[in-house]
């Protein structure tokens, strides 16, 4: 039975995730993570592939293998979500939470048709029959901008292209009518203009149902634009936190500047050109020190040995750095 511990939750709090962590072995994937997702807000997740991003979402609603050791407290609502009967999950996976993963291609069935998928999706999590399943899976064709909606409900997966089978996951995840949407990497290898179309859609149903968003994703561009706060990923760890538009126009900790300065933009300041490719930002084996100091070019000597923890600012702003006191501006190039 899920324990109810409503009392003292701010009534805006959706998700409060607090020490989560994941370990495969002696491998740590992700270390002492808190989050809090609020109600129909829009949240980014930022980091290199292997920081931890997918697994911190995957662990908090048990989609992880066997072999993979969970820790912590994920509070849906007030009440605890981690180590759920298997009784109650599907009342809150698919139906209260819902998760697109980063390649709708494979994650469709490719021997069913993309229509009967979203029909189970709806006798499932809300109970319908045959019929007003079909109806309703044609209605949220219509709202995720399927052209002839009712036609391609008995299309397979392998006649659509990648951006409408993307679409047919936002569907399928919209089933259940779910506060939270966790959106994983939605635009992986589709073309721009698609993208683009993608966001616009993710962007227009969050506003329509009023649900939380968390997107996942290592291009900033896609959080910036789309998202209204932000954690910052590096090893398995949360490094920053704060508003995207500050956090991005005065970053503190030195891995979320040398992001930054990777980027190159068309429209903005043109900044100085970084490369943070040397070294990875994986989760390893339990090491002394902060895990970013190899790749840090405002490292000390304390940062080999002290790991910092995610410390809140005079002004708010949380950041897991020694030296975030002495974080400069972007290197902007004239």
């Amino acid at each position: 039975m899920l324990a109810n511990q409503n009392q003292g939750q701010d009534a805006r709090e959706l998700l409060s995730i607090a020490q989560l962590s994941v370990s495969f072995g002696p491998v740590k994937a992700v270390r002492a993570i808190d989050l809090q997702i609020r109600r129909g807000e829009a949240v980014g997740i930022i980091g290199e592939s292997g920081s931890g991003k997918s697994v911190t979402w995957l662990g908090a609603l048990a989609l992880l293998p066997p072999g993979a050791t969970i820790s912590g407290s994920v509070m849906l609502n007030g009440q605890q979500i981690l180590g759920a009967s298997a009784k109650s999950l599907p009342g809150i996976r698919g139906k209260r939470i819902a998760i697109i993963v980063q390649d709708a291609q494979s994650a469709l069935n490719p021997v069913l048709t993309v229509g009967r998928q979203v029909i189970e999706a709806l006798q499932l999590h809300r109970g319908m029959d045959r019929g007003a399943a079909q109806a309703e899976a044609r209605r949220l064709f219509d709202l995720v901008r399927i052209p002839s909606a009712g036609r391609r409900l008995t299309c397979y997966p392998h006649e659509l292209s990648g951006g409408q089978n993307q679409r047919i996951m936002i569907a399928m995840a919209l089933a259940g009518h779910p506060d939270l949407l966790i959106a994983d990497e939605p635009t992986t290898a589709l073309d721009v203009t698609v993208q683009a179309q993608i966001l616009d859609l993710l962007r227009d149903v969050q506003r329509e149902t009023e649900m939380a968003l968390v997107l996942i994703s290592h291009d900033l561009g896609v959080i910036a634009e789309v998202c209204s706060r932000a954690y910052v990923m590096y090893a398995g760890r949360i490094v920053e936190t704060g508003p995207v538009d500050q956090l991005f126009a005065a970053p503190r900790h030195p891995y979320t500047r040398s992001l930054l300065e990777a980027l190159a933009s068309l429209d903005g300041p043109l900044l100085r050109p970084n490369s943070i490719l040397e070294g990875t930002a994986g989760a390893a084996v339990q090491q002394q020190g902060c895990a970013f100091a190899s790749r840090c070019p405002d490292r000390a000597g304390v940062c080999s040995h002290l790991e910092p923890e995610l410390s809140v600012a005079p002004d708010g702003w949380r950041v897991a750095c020694l030296r975030a006191d002495v974080a400069g501006p972007l290197e902007i190039v004239a």
